[in-house]
């Protein structure tokens, strides 16, 4: 009997927005909220229509609308990602796409993150950094400012290659989930809306945790 694909066998998980906020996401600090477990991680991108299409039917991306000469930002953070692409409402970004990634590709993709200032500090050229690291404000839902900062990955050169069409393990496009959460986006209907489950990664590698600049709970 053959074993069950990497595809077959993950599933996105949602849960209530008021129940995670409460009991699972810190208020403060530089937090990698992510869904994952003990071999995935799943990330986040929006994307045209075809760049979806081609990701979805190959599980991979690339196809003549995917450049692999300019930085592709992922991240880990399904409301940061609904920030981002205005709920799939910006022009673009109209699909949302979940990605399975190996948890170990994303453990060395986290490895290779610099901002301009740890980029100083270690003398690496700007040509030589592969992975640009952002910590931006969180979001609420509805796109209020949180305390507590996201974080976003822009991959380029030989690490975009790999994420692309080596760490993956599945493609899910979840536009339809996404538009329609959008009714509920508000004080009111929010103590209603569903999003993905999400709780703190352990960056395990010190040396990492302390480039990326994570903070401990």
């Amino acid at each position: 009997m053959m074993a069950a694909s990497a595809s077959t066998i993950k599933e996105w998980k949602t849960e209530k927005y008021v129940d995670q906020k409460q009991k699972n996401w810190p208020n403060i600090g530089k937090h990698i909220l992510a869904q994952y477990d003990e071999d995935s991680v799943i990330v986040y991108q929006a994307f045209c229509p075809e760049i979806a299409d081609y990701a979805t039917t190959n599980q991979r991306f690339g196809g003549p609308k995917f450049s692999f000469t300019r930085m592709s930002w992922i991240k880990t953070n399904f409301l940061w990602m609904m920030y981002r692409c205005g709920w799939a409402s910006k022009p673009n970004q109209e699909h949302v796409l979940a990605i399975w990634i190996k948890r170990d590709g994303f453990d060395e993709i986290l490895s290779k993150a610099y901002t301009p200032g740890t980029q100083k500090q270690a003398n690496v050229s700007k040509d030589d950094v592969l992975v640009r690291l952002q910590w931006d404000p969180d979001h609420t839902p509805d796109g209020t400012k949180e305390q507590r900062r996201a974080i976003q990955l822009g991959l380029k050169g030989e690490i975009l290659k790999k994420y692309a069409t080596e760490y993956i393990l599945k493609i899910e496009d979840i536009t339809p989930f996404v538009l329609s959460k959008r009714p509920l986006l508000t004080e009111k209907k929010m103590q209603h809306l569903i999003v993905a489950q999400e709780r703190v990664y352990p960056v395990q590698d010190d040396r990492t945790a302390e480039l990326i600049g994570v903070d401990k709970i």
